[in-house]
């Protein structure tokens, strides 16, 4: 096998796969890359037998052929040749030469009959959605997704279809978010709901064009699918049953406050230096239109601000994670928020003031 590529191609191509690559691999193929030349394009192929991509990219391709090598030294190489066409060659017994101008190196693959095989998607099966869309849901529910390890049903982002309505939630059992469009074509594949393990979302934020393209997506044999132009991406789905969100989504009361949110980011930046390193815990107090934060830490001091809001409702004074609240107002594009609070011991809701199609519950903190 021989092909030329530029640079800057061919480190694209391996740059999007290295995430995927396992570090501590116990099937030693499962570290390399599969490259496939044919028909004036390469095909790279990476998994770690939950999570695959295969990409194709444009080349010169002198001779077709099929080669395994190292992901990771593969890139590294390429990242430090001068921006200049590469000649990939495979030689007997799997080695790979590598050229470009006067460099020259030697690296020893292995026989791509090893490589496990990806699985065939047929395009037909499969909905179109909007690259921007399913990024911006991604992005409001990504950061509540479960770090503990242990919880594998919350270690992903659950999508569902149900009345006419496409959604994800997350949570870490602290807080949850929840996100949906109205859609007006037949998604019924994810009416049973599906959770989309944590690596497999970070992996397809990467390889999502930014450009409001379309994107094919489905359910294929356990696996969840993405096609973006010559990109291939599956991951197969979290084997656990997701919470019932719907019973911890709090009904409203009448103790709604309406907050610009650049003002209350800037303000629990600051009030939250002088909270627990570890609990980042701030408190937050109501009366009739302003709110009072505070925060102390025996270490450093105190801290104490007001900010205008608009609140008509009982007066409250409760505790948040003040990092989750500023996770939560990032995830919003409106310049308004709506807090809701029931009473002094009571989960927490926001969402934007306008725009109800996301919304984000957290839960209390004694201080």
């Amino acid at each position: 096998m021989q092909f030329k590529i530029e640079k800057e191609v061919f480190l694209k191509a391996l740059g999007q796969i290295q995430g995927i690559i396992e570090k501590k691999h116990t099937i030693p193929i499962l570290a390399n890359v599969h490259i496939y030349a044919k028909n004036d394009e390469i095909e790279l192929t990476a998994t770690d037998l939950e999570i695959g991509v295969r990409s194709k990219f444009s080349s010169e391709v002198i001779q077709e052929g099929k080669v395994t090598v190292s992901a990771k030294k593969l890139f590294e190489i390429i990242r430090e040749l001068p921006n200049r066409d590469i000649i990939f060659t495979s030689k007997d017994n799997c080695w790979i030469e590598i050229k470009c101008e006067k460099s020259v190196f030697n690296l020893v693959g292995l026989s791509s009959d090893e490589y496990p095989k990806f699985p065939e998607v047929v395009s037909l099966n499969l909905l179109k959605i909007k690259s921007s869309i399913l990024n911006n849901m991604i992005d409001k529910t990504i950061f509540s997704i479960s770090n503990d390890e242990t919880k594998f049903n919350l270690n992903g982002i659950y999508l569902k279809y149900e009345d006419n309505k496409l959604s994800m939630i997350s949570t870490d059992g602290h807080r949850l978010s929840y996100n949906f469009i109205d859609i007006s074509d037949d998604f019924s594949c994810f009416e049973k709901g599906s959770i989309l393990p944590k690596k497999g979302i970070f992996e397809l934020r990467k390889i999502i064009d930014k450009d409001n393209n379309n994107l094919e997506i489905g359910i294929v044999e356990n696996n969840f699918v993405v096609i973006d132009n010559n990109t291939v991406l599956i991951m197969r789905l979290v084997d656990a049953d997701f919470p019932d969100y719907k019973r911890v989504i709090p009904e409203k009361s009448g103790n709604t406050a309406i907050i610009n949110k650049e003002e209350f980011f800037h303000a629990l930046k600051r009030i939250s230096i002088f909270s627990s390193e570890k609990s980042k815990g701030i408190k937050i107090s109501y009366e009739k239109n302003k709110a009072i934060l505070t925060s102390s830490n025996p270490d450093f001091g105190d801290a104490r601000e007001e900010i205008d809001i608009s609140y008509e409702g009982h007066e409250i004074s409760i505790g948040f994670n003040s990092k989750y609240i500023l996770d939560i107002l990032q995830a919003i594009d409106e310049d308004f928020i709506e807090f809701h609070l029931k009473d002094n011991i009571s989960p927490g809701m926001i969402e934007p003031e306008k725009n109800k199609n996301f919304l984000s519950v957290i839960m209390p903190m004694r201080l």
